[in-house]
C-alpha cells in the first residue's frame, strides 16, 4: 500500500490471483485499479517470479511461512520453503537485468538467539542455530529458517553482484488488511488470546509498529547508501513489563499477570536500531512518544472489526450489558 501512495507501479505475487477472498483487499486499496497488478506465484517453483519481476527495478521479499505450531515436518514446512523462496526470487532477479536492489525482509530472530544474551542485540549478532536446534524453543524451526536462509543469500548476492539490503523486524503491530490474523499478530496478541504456546516468545521482546517497518523498507530501498543488515525496532518489553501495560490500558480482557517459571527480575534487551536511525530514518511511533501498548491499539481494533477477536473476555460483562 505505501508503494503505491508513492506513485510505484507494483506487481504483487499471490499463489492464487483468482481467489477473490484472498486478493480483494490488495484490489481495494488506494491506486490499485492503475499501478497494481497480481501475478501467480510460489516460493517453492523455480522460475514462478520471472514475469513478474521483469523489468522491475526494485524487489521486497516479505512472504515467509510463519507457523510455530502443530508442525509435522519443519524441514519441509517451514525451513525448505524458506531457503527456496528467497533464492528462486534472486534467480529471476538475475534473470530480469533490471533489478537494481533486493529488500529482503529477515527478522530479529536471526540475531537474537545466543547461549549468552547481551545487554543489547544489532546487526553484527548471528543467531547460534546450533544452540536453537538444540534448545527447540517455541518457534525455533522458523528462527533456523530465516538464519540460514539470509546467510544463504548474503552468499548468493555476493557470488552474483545483487545489491541485497536486509532488515531485521521485532514483531510487527499495527493494522492488517488480510482476512485472518497474521503471524506475528498472533505472537503479540497471545496474553489477550490466552496463546499459552505462544508465551515464550514475549518473555523478552521487541517490537515495531507496522507503519514504521513499511516506510523503513521503502526507505532502504530508495537510500543508495544503504548496505548490508538494518535491524528494525522500536520497542522493547519483558513479558511482565508488557502485561501490566496491557491491562492498564485493556482491563476488559482480564490478561494474565503469572507466568510459570519466568523470573520475574528479567530485564528487556533491546535490539538497537542505531544504524537505520544514523541512515536518517525516523520513527512514527517512537519510544518517546509512545508505549508499548499504545503499539497494540489499531492490531485489537482491527481485530474487533473482522471478527477475529472477542470484545472483551470470556466470563466478563461487556459494558454496554
Amino acid at each position: 500500500m505505501k508503494l503505491l501512495q508513492r506513485g510505484y507501479h507494483v506487481n504483487a505475487t499471490v499463489r492464487d490471483p483468482g481467489n477473490m477472498r484472498k486478493v480483494k483487499h490488495l484490489l481495494d486499496l488506494p491506486n490499485a485499479s492503475t499501478h497494481l497488478r497480481l501475478w501467480k506465484g510460489d516460493l517453492i517453483e523455480e522460475g514462478s517470479f520471472d514475469d513478474a519481476i521483469l523489468g522491475c527495478i526494485g524487489v521486497f521479499h516479505v512472504a515467509t511461512p510463519m507457523e510455530f505450531v502443530n508442525i509435522q515436518d519443519p524441514e519441509n514446512e517451514v525451513i525448505k520453503p524458506t531457503a527456496n523462496g528467497v533464492l528462486n526470487i534472486m534467480r529471476s532477479c538475475l534473470k530480469a537485468k533490471t533489478v537494481k536492489r533486493l529488500i529482503f525482509t529477515s527478522t530479529t530472530g536471526t540475531i537474537a538467539v545466543q547461549r549468552q544474551p547481551p545487554p543489547e542485540y544489532d546487526e553484527s549478532f548471528w543467531t547460534d542455530v546450533d544452540f536453537c536446534n538444540a534448545q527447540k524453543m517455541t518457534g525455533w524451526m522458523y528462527i533456523m529458517a530465516k538464519t540460514t536462509t539470509e546467510k544463504a543469500a548474503w552468499e548468493f548476492a555476493k557470488e552474483n553482484g545483487i545489491d541485497l539490503v536486509t532488515i531485521q523486524p521485532s514483531i510487527v503491530l499495527g493494522p492488517f488488511l488480510t482476512p485472518s490474523r497474521p503471524g506475528s499478530i498472533e505472537i503479540s496478541l497471545a496474553l489477550i488470546t490466552r496463546n499459552e504456546a505462544l508465551y515464550p516468545m514475549l518473555i523478552r521482546s521487541c517490537a515495531v509498529h507496522l507503519d514504521d517497518l513499511c516506510n523503513a523498507h521503502i526507505y532502504l530501498f530508495e537510500h543508495s547508501q544503504a548496505k548490508g543488515r538494518y535491524v528494525c525496532s522500536s520497542h522493547c518489553f519483558t513479558i511482565f513489563g508488557l502485561s501490566e501495560s496491557l491491562s492498564q490500558k485493556y482491563p476488559e480482557y482480564n490478561i494474565p499477570t503469572k507466568f510459570e517459571g519466568v523470573d520475574e527480575s528479567l530485564k528487556a534487551i533491546p535490539c538497537s536500531s542505531k544504524k537505520l536511525l544514523d541512515l536518517g530514518f525516523k520513527f512514527k511511533y517512537s519510544p518517546d512518544e509512545y508505549n508499548v501498548s499504545d503499539l497494540f491499539g489499531e492490531a485489537i481494533e482491527t481485530c474487533k472489526e473482522k471478527g477475529l477477536m472477542p470484545l472483551h473476555s470470556r466470563g466478563q460483562a461487556s459494558s454496554e450489558d
